[in-house]
């Protein structure tokens, strides 16, 4: 098995790379954070409405992780699964392109409610998916090379991302109703078929049937086991808690510079582009950082930049300092995805992968839930600074609870290069 994989690694790469890339393309198309806004409020004037679709995709993404995590540890190849459960996070946006063309038809209240359900359901496929996803991708990629990897997929899906909503945004203003959005969907589930063609390229070789967990295996207590004996997986489990609640500054960092600093749209624009520009060329910068020095390492740096980001928000005399505030903001987005992606599966054997994968995820999911409530709280009762001092402190808390980790190369060398010869050579 160790042979093949590194014989497949160079083919993988490759492969889930544009995977990543045609999956970003596609989601540009139907953004969660412009095009489907914008078709929601074509229905409905509830700002309610309109902010949930970012909480469907936290609650989506977060919390079915755990729910699938023993049935993936009891596989022998997650391909199968991931390839499967997959499906239901492209399929949706064929539903929203015909319920889009459908509105003259259905009316704008079941317009909403379908379109709701449709969003619902491909959440929840992109979460019942990510166990499998994430042990397939640990397991075929060696760890010298995790981070990179993630770094150089993220960069490639925040750039296909970006160039998709823009292409979008055009298609928006030169076509009428229903063409305009039902086109973009269809677009969107298009690429993602496109995505899921080279998904379906991974060679994984099955794993020995020692290495994964027996079907009887009871996955609840297993999981118990870990949170209590796992000291270094409970130090984690809070640094992302605490990264989590640091990142809430960023939420508010536009509207403080607006009220305070009377920044114009344009402006805002740069701003915005900044956050995304340093996000994609950090994402392989710092991945492959942390396979040369140390995830971990690189994790406690991208806490304390962001750290810092909130602090200079908080003391920021002119509007030109948040040039350096969204670019330190922009660094630690690429890390807190890269990095933890890297870090999740080097914690137990193959067969325990998939109980830590699912508890690192759906046990951080309140907090990606419930900090931004916070912090918006915080802020209109005390004033932003408030919320920017919370997050400073968190970013801190972050480092602090990363330091307490021992440093580990878990499972790790079991596909070094050193034993994939040895094997060979047998």
């Amino acid at each position: 098995m160790l042979a093949e994989i590194h014989r497949n690694v160079r083919h993988n790469f490759v492969v889930s790379v544009l995977d990543g890339v045609f999956f970003g393309f596609g989601l540009g198309f139907a953004s969660s954070v412009t095009v489907i806004p914008l078709f929601v409020n074509s229905l409905t004037d509830s700002t309610l409405l309109i902010g949930l679709i970012a909480s469907i995709q936290t609650i989506g993404w977060q919390l079915p992780q755990l729910l699938m995590a023993g049935r993936v540890a009891r596989l022998r190849r997650y391909k199968p699964l991931t390839v499967l459960m997959s499906f239901h996070e492209r399929w949706p946006f064929f539903g929203l392109a015909l319920v889009a063309w459908s509105l003259p038809a259905l009316g704008p209240q079941m317009t909403l409610v379908l379109t709701y359900a449709l969003l619902i359901w491909q959440a929840l496929g992109g979460g019942f998916t990510a166990t499998a996803w994430q042990s397939m991708t640990g397991k075929i990629m060696p760890p010298n090379r995790r981070g990179t990897f993630w770094g150089i997929q993220g960069a490639g899906v925040n750039l296909m991302t970006s160039l998709g909503a823009v292409i979008a945004g055009l298609l928006l203003a030169a076509l009428s109703s229903p063409l305009d959005y039902s086109l973009c969907f269809l677009l969107a589930g298009l690429f993602m078929l496109v995505s899921w063609a080279f998904l379906a390229m991974t060679r994984e070789p099955e794993s020995p049937a020692e290495s994964v967990a027996p079907s009887h295996h009871k996955s609840r207590h297993s999981l118990a086991a870990i949170l209590r004996s796992d000291t270094n997986f409970r130090w984690f489990l809070a640094a992302r808690i605490f990264a989590q609640i640091a990142w809430t500054a960023i939420s508010f960092y536009t509207i403080y510079a607006v009220r305070h600093f009377g920044m114009d749209e344009r402006t805002a624009g740069w701003m915005t582009g900044l956050l995304a520009l340093t996000h994609m060329v950090a994402s392989p910068l710092v991945g492959a950082a942390g396979d040369r020095w140390g995830h971990r390492f690189v994790f406690t740096a991208g806490a304390l930049l962001m750290a810092a980001s909130a602090l200079l928000a908080l003391a920021a005399p002119e509007l030109g300092w948040f040039f350096i505030v969204f670019g330190l903001a922009g660094i630690f987005n690429a890390i807190n995805w890269t990095t933890t992606l890297a870090m999740t599966v080097e914690f137990g054997t193959e067969s325990q992968r998939p109980l830590y994968i699912g508890l690192a995820n759906t046990l951080v999911g309140p907090a990606s839930l419930l900090a931004p409530i916070a912090g918006g709280w915080l802020a209109e009762t005390f004033g932003f600074q408030t919320t920017f001092l919370m997050s400073a402190i968190s970013g801190l808390l972050t480092a602090a609870a990363l330091m307490k980790m021992r440093p580990h190369q878990a499972a790790a060398n079991a596909t070094s290069p050193a034993r994939v010869a040895a094997y060979l050579e047998k």
